[in-house]
């Protein structure tokens, strides 16, 4: 019998049973799927704090991330599960991760926007890449001529950073170390790192393009 609301070690225990049998993170809007009874969402989160302070002392934590609440390992017990499963850490060229800071920061962005900022022309592999890791998205195209394709990041971006919106993404010249660190886990269950690809290092060449949209500051100094 589900009995949520008098219950709230109940409540509890349910939310803690499907998190950790998760492997993607969960919003709030699926975990009150979980109960016959309504619970408004208020109610789960504060839920969600107490289980989080529960986990508090132990090796894996419960994190709020973009795409929703999800346990994962914490960083510092990382290293001991890498004997495990040994793995060469992902490497990212100065393309890449200039490319991608751009993106983020002043985002919807054309492939024109990241060219005259970086000033040379931005391989199409680096932006493929980029989409295979499931870090940017095209969102649309620009109604000048020729429709140029609109680049965002995505949710994944935000979850492996450990983030919940871009509003907390970190100062421009720490996005880099954060990036180059392999991500934590959120697949419990396995209890290893997220699959990384490893960007290729691309050609380049001077070029230029339109100006871009500067919805975000962003210092090219």
């Amino acid at each position: 019998m589900d009995l949520p609301l008098s219950d709230p070690l109940h409540v509890k225990r349910v939310l803690e049973a499907a998190l950790l049998s998760s492997v993607e993170p969960l919003p709030i809007a699926d975990l009150r799927k979980l109960f016959d009874e309504e619970i408004a969402a208020d109610v789960l989160r504060r839920v969600l704090e107490e289980l989080r302070t529960d986990w508090a002392e132990k090796g894996v934590e419960l994190a709020n991330v973009a795409s929703g609440w999800r346990f994962q390992v914490r960083p510092d017990y990382q290293k001991y599960l890498d004997r495990l499963n040994p793995q060469r850490p992902p490497k990212y060229s100065r393309a890449v991760l200039e490319t991608l800071a751009i993106i983020a920061y002043r985002q919807p962005v054309t492939r024109g926007d990241i060219e005259d900022i970086r000033g040379v022309v931005v391989s199409s592999g680096i932006l493929k890449a980029l989409e295979a890791r499931g870090w940017i998205d095209e969102v649309g195209h620009r109604e000048v001529p020729g429709r140029p394709a609109l680049y965002s990041t995505t949710r994944m971006f935000l979850d492996d950073l450990n983030l919940r919106s871009l509003d907390e993404l970190p100062p421009l010249e720490d996005l880099g170390a954060l990036v180059e660190s392999e991500p934590v886990t959120d697949q419990i269950e396995h209890l290893e790192h997220a699959e990384t690809a490893i960007l290729p290092v691309a050609g380049e060449e001077p070029g230029s393009a339109p100006p871009a949209e500067h919805e975000r500051r962003l210092d090219t100094a």
